[in-house]
């Protein structure tokens, strides 16, 4: 058994963060949503990772490395432009010569591991199985139709769902895969949808089996995601303080305090991590929060934030709350006179103020 792991694409929906940084590697509870991947890999016991990225960049294979950090062997598979999830798979065929595997989407999360799914997999002798997650908005993902216990239909993106399940972005098939994608011409969108090489399988005759995901599944693909991915990754974490806390800070519930981070005149409400270095002085964080490393906020608040690497908030009169800051960004109180606001933006950004 193999894992074959998709970190490519543009993260459109997830600009302006993504203009600068490949979405897998946003953190999430300050490690990348890429690693959690990685990791479920490698605690089923997969010791063969293909991970297909963008060509025309090294980002995630400078940032990932060699694997060995997880004790699996990670092969790297230039994609030359975003052309479906099913392509993905069919410029794969090399590195998983006739094996079984799991298919992963990077930006996807999972609480419990893969591997009851793939122990259901191979017991079942199907040819695909597929993870299903039941969703309030089944038309942003391919839809099973499913009677009398059997898959009998997958339909990408459908205007009328048949059902309100999601085909989540874990899926394992066996070598017959290569020959339902390579059967495929492009959608109305330009790409090889997978949903379509899952329609092949079911009317050709190969057995295509399914689970229900009954935990808790999320695909990352916008921001309100990204936040409720940090809610519940933060939400299992363990007390644990590296840094120092000063004594007239209050520290209470589930928090992280990495080494070399300094609690000073604060107080902290978990689940909270507060990444190397960062300072937190006179200011409230509060629950569902990540502070990236090198991070200052001072005289400030904030909650339920994905707050990134070396980022300043300084004297902001509001809460900040549901909000996603990348890497080095500044909010910081003005100085002088007229008190103004003053912004410098990036393309596709949000701004609130009040």
């Amino acid at each position: 058994m193999k894992a074959l792991i998709a970190s490519g694409g543009r993260g459109t929906r997830l600009r302006p963060i993504t203009h600068t940084q490949n979405k897998h590697l946003i953190p999430i509870a300050n490690k990348p949503i890429l690693y959690y991947s990685i990791e479920a890999a490698a605690e089923a016991g997969i010791k063969e990772i293909g991970i297909v990225h963008n060509a025309d960049s090294r980002e995630v294979p400078e940032y990932v490395g060699d694997g060995s950090r997880w004790g699996v062997k990670i092969t790297y598979i230039p994609q030359e432009k975003p052309g479906g999830l099913a392509e993905v798979v069919m410029i794969s065929e090399k590195f998983i010569a006739g094996d079984e595997f799991i298919f992963y989407l990077g930006d996807n999360l999972l609480v419990g591991g893969i591997k009851r799914f793939i122990d259901e997999f191979q017991k079942s002798k199907c040819n695909c199985f597929l993870t299903l997650s039941r969703v309030k908005d089944p038309e942003r993902f391919g839809v099973p139709e499913i009677r009398d216990g059997r898959i009998i239909g997958v339909e990408e993106k459908p205007k009328k769902p048949k059902s309100n399940f999601a085909v989540a972005g874990i899926y394992l098939y066996d070598k017959h895969i290569f020959e339902a994608v390579k059967s495929l011409k492009p959608s109305a969108r330009g790409e090889l949808e997978i949903s379509d090489a899952h329609q092949y399988l079911i009317d050709n005759g190969f057995k295509v089996g399914y689970t229900e995901i009954t935990g808790w599944w999320k695909d990352t693909g916008k921001p309100a995601d990204l936040l409720e991915a940090n809610r519940l990754i933060l939400d299992a974490i363990a007390l644990r303080i590296d840094g120092e806390v000063d004594s007239t800070s209050e520290v209470a519930g589930k928090v992280i305090i990495e080494p070399g981070a300094r609690i000073i005149k604060s107080k902290i409400r978990g689940p909270v991590i507060i990444g190397k270095n960062s300072i937190i002085e006179d200011s409230y964080i509060g629950p569902f929060t990540s502070i990236g490393d090198r991070t200052e906020v001072r005289n400030s608040e904030v909650e339920y934030s994905i707050v990134l690497r070396d980022c300043k908030i300084q004297s902001v009169s509001l809460r900040l709350e549901g909000s996603i800051l990348g890497n080095d960004v500044e909010i910081v109180e003005a100085s002088g006179k007229p008190r103004v606001h003053r912004f410098m933006i990036g393309d596709q950004s949000r701004v609130e103020v009040a």
